[in-house]
């Protein structure tokens, strides 16, 4: 039995998508998971089934060596002269759609059988759940398929239900972070991009079809990088479809946390993260006359530096002067903390 509580996102609080579910579970439940878990992941690690681009959910894996890997093959092929389609697909609650004859049987075909088997079926059987959100509570309703948001297991079941993707896109290596899947296309040319892309997105449209998964249309885009200026990329020779729908270009993509522009410079991620962090001047101003000099380090480790260092392996690697101004703001910031003089 869970108790589902829906923890909003963003955009139009009104729409129910807007929402993601959290499954508060028995922690008796919990406890069991994760011995389980330990397993499974011993005997994935063992025999080496994950997809090597899965960076979701794994030891030693996460988001700044995923972007690390997406970056440097861009800027590899942009030093061998050529040119490079990023697709961004948006998967429409892979979570809660996840078919669980599917995912039994790919847990038979990976070796997982027996009594091992039958435990994975009996804990995706029988399930139920209830919702409640303020003091409002809904009946409690059996649950048909997906892997329960907030559960132990159920990311790394997600993992196992999506491993076999990387099957329909060997050439290009998709690049995983659990259910954000990416594809990124090299060639000499766009329009030589374009139809491998254009081939590739058909293969991926079939297995979300097998798989019973959707794709968000809406909120996949494509980016385009090119050693060329801007005025010479011929990017009307691109023309990406899935399911016969066209894909909107984007100038910037934000991927994992971090802002992507075309031209590769950084100034959009700069800027994003000049904005987060310049509304803490006026508060660091009021906090510094009033808190100990413990607290307001703790204030600057807490909220600034993690906006700093996140990624700062890739957008640091730009023109100082687009850096200039954040460099700035940060220095003020700990003057402020620090109670010392502006310059």
């Amino acid at each position: 039995m869970a108790k589902v509580v829906p923890l909003y996102k963003k955009d139009d609080p009104q729409l129910p998508c807007n929402y993601r579910p959290i499954s508060l579970l028995s922690i008796f439940g919990k406890l069991l998971e994760k011995l389980m878990q330990n397993r499974l992941c011993t005997y994935l690690e063992k025999f080496n089934i994950l997809y090597d681009y899965q960076f979701g959910f794994r030891k030693y894996y996460g988001t700044a060596l995923a972007l690390i890997e997406v970056i440097d093959s861009i800027y590899r092929h942009l030093d061998n002269h050529e040119k490079t389609i990023g697709v961004y697909l948006d998967l429409q609650k892979a979570f809660d759609t996840v078919n669980h004859d599917i995912l039994i049987h790919k847990l038979s075909i990976y070796g997982i059988r027996g009594t091992t088997l039958t435990w994975f079926k009996n804990y995706l059987s029988n399930r139920k759940q209830f919702t409640v959100l303020a003091d409002a509570k809904s009946d409690i309703l059996n649950i048909t398929c997906g892997v329960p948001q907030g559960s132990i297991l159920g990311p790394l079941l997600f993992l196992i239900y999506v491993n076999d993707i990387q099957d329909c896109a060997s050439e290009a290596k998709l690049k995983l972070f659990a259910d954000d899947t990416n594809l990124f296309i090299f060639g000499k040319s766009f329009p030589e991009i374009s139809t491998k892309s254009n081939s590739l997105l058909i293969n991926l449209n079939k297995w979300f079809v097998a798989n019973k998964l959707s794709l968000n249309i809406d909120k996949t885009c494509y980016s385009a990088f090119s050693n060329n200026p801007p005025n010479c990329n011929d990017y009307s020779q691109i023309d990406l479809k899935f399911n016969s729908v066209n894909i909107k270009k984007c100038e910037s993509v934000k991927y994992l946390g971090v802002w992507i522009d075309d031209k590769l410079n950084w100034k959009v991620h700069i800027d994003y993260i000049y904005s987060k962090l310049a509304k803490f001047v006026g508060i660091f101003y009021k906090l510094s006359h009033k808190l100990p000099d413990d607290c307001l380090k703790m204030l600057y480790f807490s909220f600034v530096h993690p906006h700093i260092l996140y990624g700062v392996e890739i957008y640091a690697n730009t023109y100082t002067s687009y850096l200039e101004k954040l460099m700035k703001l940060n220095n003020k910031l700990l003057r402020i903390l620090q109670k010392k003089r502006q310059i």
